[in-house]
């Protein structure tokens, strides 16, 4: 045998176990989960859940580290310049990976190609809840009213260009009605102004809205995903109530930096999987407004495109820019 091909023969003896390594021996250090959102927030309570799970499942510490700033942004181009070894994990959201792009923004990455999809976490989709002074009690009746009405109902969100401004706005296109949009600081405060007639009605997030709907302060007619609700089972979606197509939430997932082994993603993703249908982790997502959602890495994938060009769509027609 020559020199070349026992080298070569000793350099495939080398790399074999390390491939297999990177299935079998991942994690044998603790990994960290970069949130980029701040401490307190929905998403950083789903995480240290996940990572409580993860942490028992794989013997090993799963660490969140809050890496807030710039919508996100800060914390998401953190993962992407990351060492693609599976020691970090990146929590992604609609706004992050499916708004933020559709808007032009200039970002230090690219959303689909510096990312390798782990899963899905979960979806919170919106309700759309009215004042119950407006004479409306179904999404039928309420786009009639609006068009006789053309501009004076008027919806509140957390900001321009917010996913819940963007929510509303889809809706206002399909229905081919005028709604006007009225811009808040703070979700918190448009939520006391609804209450009291201010604003006329508002996609809200549920788990802050649930008390009030139950009390009869808010009328639901609709929630926005693409299943019912749990903890509102009489509420239609969009779709069923004649909204075409209407799918609209805030999801949640896990990517890695791009380049990541594929056995390590695999393992990563069959880990979710199980762990997304333990029930005390479904029922603590549900608190938290997320509905679990677990599937392959190539769902996510898709629902990245598939989002990207949704709201760039929409920004083409109404113009929407962020603040």
């Amino acid at each position: 045998m020559t020199r070349i091909a026992l080298t070569l023969l000793a350099l495939v003896a080398t790399a074999a176990p390390s491939l297999a390594q990177s299935d079998t021996a991942y994690p044998d250090r603790p990994v960290r989960l970069i949130v980029p959102f701040p401490a307190g927030s929905a998403t950083d309570i789903v995480s240290r859940l996940m990572a409580q799970k993860f942490s028992t499942r794989f013997g090993q510490q799963f660490v969140v580290e809050n890496r807030p700033g710039a919508s996100g942004n800060l914390g998401v181009d953190i993962v992407a310049k990351s060492t693609p070894d599976g020691y970090t994990i990146g929590l992604i959201t609609a706004s992050t990976h499916g708004v933020t792009p559709a808007l032009g923004t200039k970002l230090p990455y690219d959303s689909i190609k510096d990312f390798t999809p782990i899963s899905m976490i979960g979806a919170a989709p919106y309700v759309l809840v009215l004042y119950p002074g407006i004479p409306a009690k179904s999404v039928a009746e309420l786009v009639a009213l609006a068009k006789t009405k053309p501009g004076q109902l008027n919806y509140g969100s957390a900001g321009l260009a917010s996913l819940a401004h963007l929510a509303a706005a889809l809706f206002a296109n399909d229905m081919g009605v005028e709604l006007t949009h009225v811009p808040y600081k703070s979700s918190a405060q448009s939520a006391i102004d609804i209450i009291t007639g201010r604003l006329d009605m508002q996609f809200a997030t549920v788990g802050p809205t649930l008390e009030n709907i139950r009390d009869g302060k808010l009328r639901a007619l609709a929630t926005t995903g693409a299943r019912r609700v749990s903890s509102l089972p009489d509420v239609p979606t969009m779709m069923e109530a004649g909204v075409k197509d209407y799918d609209v939430a805030l999801w949640i997932a896990y990517v890695t930096p791009a380049g990541t082994p594929d056995p390590i993603v695999a393992k990563l993703n069959r880990a979710m999987n199980e762990i997304l249908k333990e029930p005390d982790l479904v029922a603590n997502l549900r608190k938290q407004g997320f509905e679990p959602d677990p599937g392959p890495p190539q769902a996510l994938t898709a629902r990245i495109g598939a989002e990207t060009a949704k709201w760039r769509a929409l920004v083409a027609k109404t113009g929407i820019k962020p603040e």
